[in-house]
This record gives C-alpha cells, sequence and structure tokens, in this order.
C-alpha cells in the first residue's frame, strides 16, 4: 500500500563515469551533483515502484537539493528517499546522499503518479 514513510536506499561506487569532469558538470575527478542527483531520483522512484496499479509509474517533476561535500572516485554513495506526503498523483520525498564521512547532498523531491501508455502517447 502507498503510504507516508516508505524508504528505499540505491547506492553506487563512485567510477570515472560519475564524475563531474566526465559527465560535464565540472572540472575535476570527483562524484558528479548531476549523478547525485540520479541516484536521488533512482531511490524515490524505487521506494514506491512496487505499491503502484499496473501500468503506473513515477515521472520526476521538481528536485530542489544541495551537494555539500565532495566524494572520491571509490567512494560508496548512499542516497536514501522517504516518501513524506501524498496528495492525489503527486509524492513528495526526502532525500539525503551519503558516503563513508557523512552527508554530501540533500534536499526535496516531487514525483507524479503516471499511466504509462497514456504518458508516452501525448509525446507522439
Amino acid at each position: 500500500m502507498l503510504k507516508v514513510g516508505l524508504k528505499y536506499n540505491s547506492s553506487v561506487e563512485v567510477t570515472d563515469s560519475h564524475t563531474a569532469l566526465n559527465v560535464g558538470s565540472g572540472d575535476m575527478a570527483v562524484f558528479a551533483t548531476p549523478a547525485m542527483a540520479t541516484l536521488m531520483e533512482n531511490a524515490a522512484m524505487l521506494a514506491v515502484a512496487e505499491f503502484l496499479p499496473d501500468g503506473a509509474t513515477t515521472v520526476g517533476t521538481r528536485l530542489n537539493i544541495s551537494h555539500v561535500r565532495a566524494s572520491a572516485i571509490g567512494a560508496k554513495v548512499v542516497a536514501e528517499a522517504e516518501l513524506v506526503a501524498i496528495e492525489g498523483r503527486r509524492l513528495e520525498f526526502k532525500v539525503v546522499a551519503s558516503d563513508d564521512a557523512g552527508v554530501i547532498g540533500e534536499g526535496e523531491h516531487t514525483r507524479f503518479i503516471v499511466d504509462k501508455e497514456r504518458f508516452l502517447s501525448k509525446l507522439k
């Protein structure tokens, strides 16, 4: 059942492909903010995925985050998403990313429940 309090953790070991230098968001070989954002969105998506009706998914519509500390290649980064509010089809999450040294980023994320086929049909 979809309910406030659902949580999920997504993790990644930082490799060269996750660095700001590689993704184009900076010029140093540290964990990129876009990579952190992706990990946070993944955790939120997976926190609720098994509780959605058949044919439904969620799409991200807002992400308000801060990236407060760098993580080096080889670090394990874990993003936790917690569902904090449900308003119709709108889902609000608290997201936090950490590595072995502590919090590296945090914020809020909004996702909407959509029917996959209907959503994709609007793109044609």
